[in-house]
């Protein structure tokens, strides 16, 4: 297959190509920008070598010199919409730093609606992520826990972030499909759910659902989430 490698290797290990020729070289840089182009305005699955290559004005094999294989052009989409993410000076405040780092990842999903599928421990390491990780990790610096353990604080945050996000982000593609409106949805299946509740077969569930009178608020319900993952890992109980 055109541009597969004989053995594994790491994108960010190879030295970047230069172009040469009568055409100007591509970036790294300017072939994430490409693809993410496609993929915010029309989805992962639109997202091919040939596609990317014709909105960088080159041939597809010109770009298998630059990106081998389309996992790598992956990892350069992961790489350049992570180093959107803004690195402060952390407060001395980690609870305050984490929730600020958690609401960044979920509005850079809503701007790359395709992110949530691409998370994923393979595209972990490039610089981009290695700079965000190492800024959690010094955010973390006041918790008096284990290195690792806030490594798997900072994988939970990012679970809890893709969940909601993605849980966001298909119920407004589902709505927008629809030939009616979300309300007329929502009160169909709102007086689907009351009339089963009303039959007394689900007690707990009835009892649980009362709660909700109201909409759910997602803003709410996300930081309730998060905090109860930050209690968690922090048994001694320090906010700060």
């Amino acid at each position: 297959m055109a541009g597969r490698a004989a053995e594994p290797e790491v994108i960010w290990a190879r030295p970047e190509r230069t172009g040469r020729g009568p055409k100007p070289g591509y970036s790294r840089a300017d072939i994430a920008a490409a693809a993410v182009r496609i993929a915010d305005a029309e989805g992962l699955d639109a997202v091919s070598m040939r596609r990317v290559a014709a909105e960088l004005g080159c041939g597809t094999m010109s770009l298998y010199n630059y990106v081998p294989r389309k996992e790598d052009l992956y990892e350069l989409m992961m790489d350049a919409v992570s180093g959107e993410h803004e690195l402060w000076e952390p407060s001395g405040d980690w609870r305050a730093d984490m929730l600020r780092v958690a609401h960044q990842t979920r509005a850079l999903m809503h701007r790359h609606p395709w992110l949530p599928g691409l998370m994923s421990p393979v595209y972990g390491f490039s610089p981009n992520v290695l700079r965000y990780l190492e800024h959690c990790l010094v955010c973390l610096d006041p918790v008096a826990v284990p290195s690792g353990t806030k490594m798997e604080l900072i994988a939970m945050i990012n679970a809890v972030v893709t969940m909601h996000a993605g849980t966001e982000l298909s119920t407004a593609e589902r709505t927008r499909s629809l030939p009616w409106s979300a309300e007329q949805e929502h009160a169909v299946r709102a007086a689907y759910l009351g009339a089963q509740l009303a039959s007394g077969a689900y007690p707990r569930t009835a009892a649980a659902l009362a709660e909700y009178a109201e909409p759910v608020d997602l803003e709410a319900a996300f930081e309730r989430t998060l905090g109860r993952v930050l209690d968690a890992f922090d048994p001694a109980g320090n906010r700060h």
